[in-house]
């Protein structure tokens, strides 16, 4: 191994923090040979890199040196890059790459693969890489992008492993071997009777394990699913999450198998869904990136600071109605801000837990009810805890127990208000059909300021004054 393909090997006492991360060090070495347009050492580093490394490299650097390296290493340019990278850069990459390049980058991947690269690219673009496809391989992409977007025909495969019912472990291995091509990746024989509808899995492990004389249908496997074509991703990835598939034919409107999803194309599905929770529930939309630009990253975060603005003006005009408490007794602007903050912040604990609940479908209508009462006394036990504490620091910071017994009150029913807000807005939402993770924020945010304000400048101008 050479001295440049060293600096890509794990060091034995690298920090777990900074296990699989690219060293600076390595990412400099690329920029080095990048810019003194050396191609042979460029190809000598990257070489001994995966395809999702190289895609982080990509990412991880700006446009300009981005498009210089493309361009450099250009012809070795291999498919897989493709299908890791970021899907905020992937339309400037492949605006980059010589058309020869492209084509032969798509011709080596998987029909879901292609389907993921070019279904959100502009209609030039998914012209020029279906061009560059077989014939074969075109129709099949082509008839994945009239699915329904977010579908499972998006998701699957075209490029299946199937066999008779009646077959034994000899008639598909003697299969397999004369086969002209079988897919890169496949775990399961599928069983389909005379319509092509498939009946049971057998994984490759029973087919290598059996006599040739065993009947395929005597190792299938108990636990089989089929995925119907129209379904939706989501659903999908929380199949193979609960009932822990490995891959799962999926089937048209007649039940014929048209293809088949694996657990790397779900769980990769599954990572998109919880990326998109966070991002929905922080505001700053489902599609950001480290790789936007200003422009766009401005746009999608305006929205919801608007919004958050609006919910602000709310929580101030509460406020507003009690001017004259606040002018007679200063202290309550100073103690105000701890109450609808430990609200808050009580308030997106449970709403956390409610959105993901809602996603993995542990949060239904059987338990609703019981999960909402667990928050309220959550935020029951946490507001007389935090009563007892802020009453005694009114007391000695102010040297009022009034003061001290109106902070405490207004604590305990914010945080009560807080998990049934937490917990009940993002039900109510799913309910109606409004994405709880999109939207709950703004409103648990409302309900504990405005509740928190409220309650105790209410208390403080009835009991101080």
């Amino acid at each position: 191994m050479t001295e440049l393909q060293d600096q890509f090997t794990p060091e034995p006492e690298l920090d777990e923090d900074d296990a699989y991360i690219l060293d600076r060090k390595n990412v400099a070495a690329v920029l080095y040979a990048v810019e003194s347009s050396d191609r042979g050492q460029l190809l000598e580093l990257i070489e001994p890199m995966h395809a999702a490394d190289i895609a982080d490299l990509f990412e991880q650097i700006n446009s300009h040196d981005r498009r210089r390296l493309i361009q450099l290493y250009d012809q070795e340019f291999d498919g897989e890059i493709l299908s890791e990278l970021d899907e905020s850069i992937r339309e400037e990459v492949i605006s980059v790459l010589r058309p020869e390049t492209l084509a032969e980058a798509v011709r080596d991947m998987e029909s879901d693969d292609v389907v993921d690269l070019v279904e959100d690219l502009d209609e030039p673009q998914q012209e020029a890489i279906l061009d560059a496809l077989e014939a074969s391989d075109r129709v099949a992409v082509e008839q994945a992008l009239n699915y329904p977007e977010f579908s499972a025909g998006r998701l699957m495969q075209r490029e299946t492993v199937m066999a008779p019912a009646h077959w034994t472990v000899g008639d598909a291995i003697d299969y397999m071997r004369d086969a002209e091509e079988l897919p890169e990746q496949f775990y399961h024989v599928i069983l389909v009777d005379p319509r092509l509808r498939p009946v049971a899995n057998v994984t490759l492990g029973k087919i290598m394990g059996a006599t040739r004389t065993t009947a395929l249908k005597n190792l299938s496997e108990e636990m089989f699913q089929v995925i119907p074509v129209t379904q939706d991703e989501a659903d999908v990835a929380y199949a193979f999450n609960q009932y822990h598939l490995i891959s799962a034919p999926v089937v048209d409107e007649d039940d014929r198998l048209v293809g088949v999803i694996t657990i790397d194309d779900a769980m990769g599905v599954l990572d998109e869904e919880h990326e998109e929770d966070i991002l929905r529930l922080a505001g700053v939309g489902e599609e950001s990136s480290l790789s936007d630009r200003v422009i766009e990253t401005t746009r999608q975060r305006l929205p919801w600071l608007a919004v958050n603005l609006v919910t602000a003006i709310l929580a101030s005009l509460v406020i507003a109605q009690f001017e004259a408490t606040i002018a007679q007794y200063v202290a309550l602007a100073v103690l105000m801000p701890i109450v609808a903050s430990m609200g808050g912040n009580a308030g997106t604990q449970s709403l956390t837990v409610a959105v993901r609940a809602i996603a993995t479908k542990d949060l239904t209508g059987a338990n609703v009810w019981r999960v909402i009462r667990r928050e309220v006394l959550v935020g029951l036990v946490n507001g007389f805890v935090f009563a007892v504490v802020m009453g005694i620091v009114g007391v000695i910071w102010f040297g009022s127990p009034l003061l001290g017994v109106v902070i405490a009150v207004a604590m305990v029913i914010n945080l009560v208000v807080a998990g049934l807000a937490g917990t009940g807005i993002p039900v109510l939402l799913e309910k109606i059909g409004v994405d709880p993770a999109l939207a709950s924020g703004a409103f648990v945010t409302t309900v504990t300021d405005v509740v928190g304000f409220f309650a105790f400048l209410a208390l403080a101008g009835a009991v101080l004054l």
